[in-house]
Parts: C-alpha cells; sequence; structure tokens
C-alpha cells in the first residue's frame, strides 16, 4: 500500500484539476485519479466562455452572477493566451423580452463585478452597424456587450499541469472502483491498466462530476441526501455563418438562449441546449431533435441556409447540476454546492455538486476553506493572482508575446506560431526548444501539427491518443486531412510510455 496523502481527488475535471492545484500550492499532498483523459466529459463540452451568466440574472441567480463577472477578469489575467474578450450582439428584433427588461439586465451586468478592463455596454442599428451584417432580417436595434472566450480543455490542462509542478500526482485513465473509511482516514482501491491498488488518503474529494452520485454509491456509508440533475447541452460546428470576431447572443420564442460564436477560423460554433438527461452518466451524443432546434435557431436569425449535411462537427456535455428540484432544465441553478461528509472518527468526504467553468477558481477556493480544519498547517488562499502555465506574459499582453515569438523565430510561419501561442502561451518556447524552421519539428502529420508538438503533449500534457490531441490539446481535428488520426495513433503506439 502507498503512503498517506492528504487529499485523493476523484475526477480530472475543471472542478478536480482546479482543487489539485489550490491544495497542492498550500503544501498538501494530493493524488487525482481520473477514469478517462484530462476534460474528457463535461469539461470539453462546454460553450467555451468565461462569462457572468447574463441570463441567469433572469432567475434571480444574483450571488453567482457577481462571483463569476469578479471571476472573469482574474482569469482574463491569469490566462491571456487561452482567454481573451468576445463582443456579443444581443439583437431585439426577434426577442420575447422587452428592450428595457434586456437592458436593465445589462446594466446590472456591467456593474455587479467590478468591471475593469471589458467595455460596458452600448446599442447598434443593425441595419446600418457591421454587427448585423449575415443577419437576417437586419433590422432593429441590438445591444452589444463582452465577455471572454476560453479554450476549456485547456484550461483543466494548465490547472492540472500546475498542481503537478507544485507536487502533486494526476494519474489519468485510473479509475476510483471503491473505498471505505479506516479510522480517521481512507482505503481507496484505484484501478487502471497495470492493474489495482490500495492507497490512502485523509480526505476523498469527489469531483466527479455527472459521475458524482456513482462515486458516492462505491463507498458503503456516503451520505447521499444531497441529489445531481443531469443536464445534456449540444453544439453544432457550421461554416462560418457571418463576417466579423464577435460573438451572437440569440433569444428564441421560448425564452432560451443559443449562442453563434466564431469557432477556428472557418466556422461558427452554435450552442447550446438544454435536455434532462435521465440515463447513466458516459459519453453523450447529440439527438436529432437538439440538432433541428439549432438549425431552426440559425434559420431564425441568418440569412445564409444550412441544413444538417452543413454540420462539420457536433459535440454534447453532460452538466452535473446540483438538484434544485427545478422542472425547467434551463432554469436548474448553475450554482455549486459543497457537501461535507464529516463527523467525530468519521474520515472526511467532499463531494462537489453542480457549478460551472468561469468559478471554478473560486470553487476551488471554497472547497479548500470547508477542509481547512483537517490541515491545521497548510498555508491560506493564494490562487487569486497566480497565473497558469504559459500564462506570464508582460502586462498580460499577448499580442506583445507573439510579437517577440515571431521575431526569434522568423523562418516559422506565421500562422503556426500564433496557433502555438495560443495554446500555449510562453510554453510555447520550451515546446519549440532549437527550432527555427518546420524540418526541425519532425514528422508532419498534416494540418499544421508536427512531431515536437505532440512529442511535448506525452510529456507535459498527458496525452495519449489522436482524440487527446486532435479534439481536447488542440482543435485541429477540424482541420487535419484523412488519414490524420491513425498516423497519429501509430505513432503514440510507440512513443507513448507503457506504464501511462
Amino acid at each position: 500500500m502507498e503512503r498517506m496523502v492528504d487529499l485523493l481527488i476523484v475526477g480530472g475535471g475543471i472542478n478536480g484539476a482546479g482543487i489539485a492545484r489550490d491544495a497542492a500550492g498550500r503544501g498538501l499532498s494530493v493524488l487525482l485519479v481520473e477514469q478517462d483523459d484530462l476534460a474528457s466529459h463535461t469539461s470539453s463540452a462546454s460553450t467555451k466562455l468565461i462569462h457572468g451568466g447574463l441570463r441567469y440574472l433572469e432567475y434571480g441567480e444574483f450571488r453567482l452572477v457577481r462571483e463569476a463577472l469578479i471571476e472573469r477578469e482574474r482569469l482574463l489575467n491569469m490566462a491571456p493566451h487561452i482567454i481573451w474578450p468576445l463582443e456579443f450582439v444581443l439583437p431585439q428584433n426577434q426577442s420575447p423580452r422587452p428592450a428595457w427588461m434586456v437592458r436593465l439586465g445589462l446594466f446590472m451586468y456591467d456593474h455587479l463585478g467590478g468591471r475593469e478592463k471589458l467595455p460596458g455596454t452600448r446599442t447598434v442599428n443593425l441595419a446600418t452597424s457591421a454587427a448585423g451584417a449575415g443577419l437576417s432580417p437586419r433590422e432593429g436595434k441590438a445591444f452589444i456587450y463582452s465577455d471572454c472566450w476560453v479554450e476549456d480543455s485547456r484550461l483543466v490542462v494548465l490547472n492540472a499541469m500546475d498542481a503537478a509542478a507544485r507536487g502533486a500526482v494526476i494519474e489519468t485513465r485510473t479509475r476510483l472502483t471503491d473505498a471505505r473509511r479506516d479510522g480517521d482516514g481512507w482505503v481507496a482501491t484505484i484501478a487502471d491498466a497495470q492493474g489495482t491498488r490500495e492507497v490512502r488518503a485523509r480526505v476523498i474529494v469527489n469531483a466527479a462530476g455527472p459521475w458524482v452520485a456513482d462515486v458516492l454509491g462505491r463507498v458503503p456509508d456516503a451520505r447521499t441526501d444531497r441529489g445531481v440533475k443531469l443536464v445534456k447541452g449540444s453544439h453544432i460546428v457550421v461554416p462560418r455563418l457571418y463576417p466579423g470576431a464577435h460573438a451572437f447572443m440569440l433569444q428564441n420564442p421560448d425564452r432560451r438562449i443559443v449562442f453563434a460564436i466564431p469557432y477556428e477560423n472557418d466556422f461558427t460554433l452554435v450552442g447550446t441546449t438544454d435536455e434532462v438527461w435521465n440515463e447513466k452518466p458516459g459519453k453523450a451524443q447529440i439527438s436529432a431533435g437538439e440538432t433541428d432546434y439549432l438549425l431552426e435557431t440559425i434559420g431564425r436569425y441568418f440569412a445564409q441556409p444550412v441544413d444538417k449535411a452543413d454540420i462539420r462537427w457536433s459535440y454534447a456535455g453532460i452538466r452535473p447540476l446540483y438538484d434544485d428540484k427545478s422542472t425547467n432544465a434551463s432554469a436548474v441553478t448553475r450554482d455549486y454546492v459543497l457537501d461535507l461528509d464529516a463527523g467525530e472518527g468519521r474520515a472526511p468526504m467532499l463531494s462537489i455538486f453542480g457549478g460551472k467553468i468561469t468559478t471554478y477558481r473560486k470553487l476551488a477556493e471554497h472547497a479548500m476553506k470547508e477542509l481547512a480544519r483537517f490541515f491545521p498547517s497548510a498555508s491560506g488562499a493564494w490562487t487569486a493572482g497566480a497565473v497558469l502555465p504559459g500564462g506570464d506574459m508582460a502586462d498580460a499582453d499577448f499580442d506583445l508575446y507573439l510579437s517577440r515569438l515571431m521575431t526569434s523565430r522568423p523562418a516559422l510561419p506565421p500562422k503556426l506560431l500564433r496557433r502555438l501561442a495560443r495554446a500555449y502561451g510562453t510554453r510555447t518556447d520550451d515546446l519549440l526548444g532549437a527550432a527555427q524552421n518546420v524540418r526541425d519539428l519532425g514528422t508532419a502529420f498534416g494540418g499544421d501539427l508536427y512531431q515536437a508538438e505532440v512529442d511535448y503533449l506525452v510529456a507535459r500534457e498527458w496525452a495519449r491518443t489522436s482524440e487527446d490531441v486532435l479534439f481536447r490539446r488542440s482543435k485541429l481535428g477540424l482541420h487535419v486531412p484523412a488519414g490524420t488520426a491513425e498516423a497519429l495513433d501509430a505513432y503514440l503506439a510507440r512513443v507513448v510510455p507503457v506504464a501511462a
């Protein structure tokens, strides 16, 4: 049996990775286990926004919105390579809500969170503004407000990397099979490709997302008085619907919201849906009804015709929301609940219900506050101003860093350098090493993917399969030629460590 760790964290999504980072930075010993790849489920299936959640104001979620708005600018400073400002155009010509109500909500949105960097709301005429290009009908007014884009799965990986740099052990493709209390600690059995083994831990953190209840079911005397409601959200990716770098927030007649967002230069990302998921947690796929709903939304707002044949990619994720007994899936709270199961002589387990990617850092901080009494020698909160790997750019200025990178490697293609800088920030120099031209980067797999990047992802970021590389560490899966995934998997079979 291995030595005892302070925290055994179950789940390698954004909450698990965020808690691992926070705890390791306080001097605690941490083991995180994830049954698949980091961010392989909910955390890579988001709408990829760092936002306060404008529509949550309609449901009275003022505390959540305020916390998220404060976090929005903190995260922008922590990771300026994978997070950047994004303007949203909110047309009123088909709005089921009166303009005064929407404007009042935007006024609150501008002022709830102590906004500093992002611009405030303004009003435009869609018929004359560039913001109306591509819409049909192109008439009436629209409000323009700002939030941020995030590379969601990379945010998870960067938190795991920082946790590992501070001493945490991150084990992917490793599953908790059972756990039992043993005095004031835990004995847990975990399984990977090499077999099973037992580990000891002072505290278990159940951050398993959609599997949170499943993990509780593997603990004989776990408390189960908190509920989780699983809600599926799906997205489609279609050829670019409109010019410009802005996004759209589209209001449907049923009062639900759908976003249309520039994606990977050539595409538009459209989503999300809200469907109650009554099956066991697992890999989700978009349904025919969801596809029709999103296509109908596109047809309602945009001039460019789109049908099912135009869909280049779709993805779906299951959100593990705290069950507040709401009958409307869109109205279920996105706030989080931390459930601490502990008592005299009873080893602690902290289970995470709900949450959203924007508030993951604050959730982790709250989790550590809940656990503080079990670790009196741990240091205090520290993550609010600490940059993530690759984010240590002067004045959080991505453009300045990119300019210097291009100047230092003039023979490498600017498009490649921009993509690498967006993904890896200042770690791009580690990835490139001494390379000055593409020949120095090794085997070309297609779509601007080279051996040097793949080797970096295996060595530093736990990538093990072509899906890890093409659809989570990057979005190159939308750009590479046929056969790339197979060639990449063949290469990975040779280079991935046997014990990984």
